[in-house]
């Protein structure tokens, strides 16, 4: 039986639409109808890659308050609430919309908290069940994630892209939590657009610029200063979509202002050691190849400070602060390490997220 699928999609970074579109695809492949919520970058890249597949609704998402300093995002954002809160209601609205007249029966929500309904089978890809609060009080974290339970009460399922046994990738975001979910969490294994490739490891290092503004920006000054302070072959891609073209070749050093994501597959899988930001689905994509990383978590970001932390302290990788990077001296703490575990694969993830939404 093929059902026509909502599929909600946030636009914090381009994460969150990357992972979808492997699921996008897959609810494709086996006959569903799709039809896609999103905004901004993340439905620029939605539409580029699905074209005439999908049907696609603009929805402006949740205010991204970031700056230059970590202070600035938590106190923008706590101004935030009351515009977040009245986002999650038209969203809500939105969907109902949707469902009645267009025929929607099923809802996949990434992360966007207001698109799902008690009268449609709905369903949160999710893995922050806990809300990682710098100092950690446990406290203020129970009462977070109290109110998070709370706001996801509507859905029938919280499918969790991680595995469930020894805190996965996630760490405390979706284990060890202070609250009883009950049935309503489900483990279903990493969903990342990564694959091994049978390529040399004729690169020492690829590092990738990404983050929201003004954190990316920060970042790529940071490491064009100290690039050549590496040896051997580096590649660099700064994260600017708008200009894809080479800025600099050396020979040794090769910088671009952009990747598409094929090349930057290939790049990770030529690379013996990779720079990047430590956000979850960057994470995902590494655990599928078992990679060696440096870390670099967006300034503010505290749940990409959790994980850069969490996986640093378990030895698997090395990680610094933004304003801390050396990367002569991080880059080779990073080659001594065993790099991410790998992880079940994505497409049994997808199977398992298959089984339960559309049966």
């Amino acid at each position: 039986m093929s059902h026509k699928v909502l599929f909600a999609v946030h636009d914090w970074g381009l994460g969150h639409a990357t992972r979808d579109l492997i699921v996008i695809r897959a609810l494709l492949d086996a006959g569903h109808e799709v039809g896609v919520v999103s905004y901004g970058r993340a439905m620029m890249l939605l539409r580029s890659m699905l074209a005439d597949r999908c049907t696609f609704y603009e929805l402006k998402d949740i205010p991204k308050p970031l700056g230059r300093y970590a202070a600035t995002f938590y106190i923008r954002m706590s101004l935030a609430i009351p515009e977040v809160f009245w986002i999650y209601r038209k969203e809500r609205l939105f969907a109902q919309h949707l469902c009645k007249t267009q025929g929607y029966d099923r809802i996949i929500s990434d992360s966007r908290f207001g698109m799902a309904l008690t009268e449609v089978p709905s369903y949160y890809l999710f893995h922050s069940l806990r809300q990682i609060i710098p100092g950690r009080p446990h406290w203020l974290e129970y009462f977070v994630e109290r109110n998070q339970q709370h706001l996801l009460r509507r859905a029938q399922g919280i499918l969790i892209p991680d595995e469930e046994q020894n805190s996965g990738l996630a760490g405390d975001l979706c284990h060890n939590v202070a609250c009883n979910w009950g049935d309503q969490v489900k483990f279903i294994g990493p969903i990342a657009d990564m694959q091994t490739l049978n390529v040399e490891k004729d690169i020492r290092c690829f590092i990738s610029v990404s983050g929201a503004e003004p954190q990316r920006t920060i970042l790529e000054e940071i490491i064009l200063k100290q690039v050549k302070n590496l040896e051997g072959r580096i590649v660099v891609a700064l994260g600017r979509p708008e200009n894809p073209e080479i800025v600099s070749d050396d020979g040794r050093i090769t910088i671009y202002s952009f990747l598409d994501r094929k090349r930057q597959i290939e790049m990770i899988n030529r690379a013996n050691t990779v720079v990047t930001r430590s956000g979850y689905t960057t994470l995902m994509e590494l655990s599928q190849i078992g990679c060696k990383a440096l870390l670099i978590p967006t300034v503010g970001q505290s749940e990409q400070e959790y994980l850069a932390e969490y996986h640093r302290e378990k030895g698997y990788v090395h990680s610094v602060l933004q304003n801390q990077v050396n990367l002569l001296q991080d880059v080779a703490i990073a080659e001594a390490l065993p790099g991410l575990p790998k992880m079940s694969a994505t497409k049994d993830s997808v199977q398992r997220l298959l089984s339960i939404v559309v049966g």
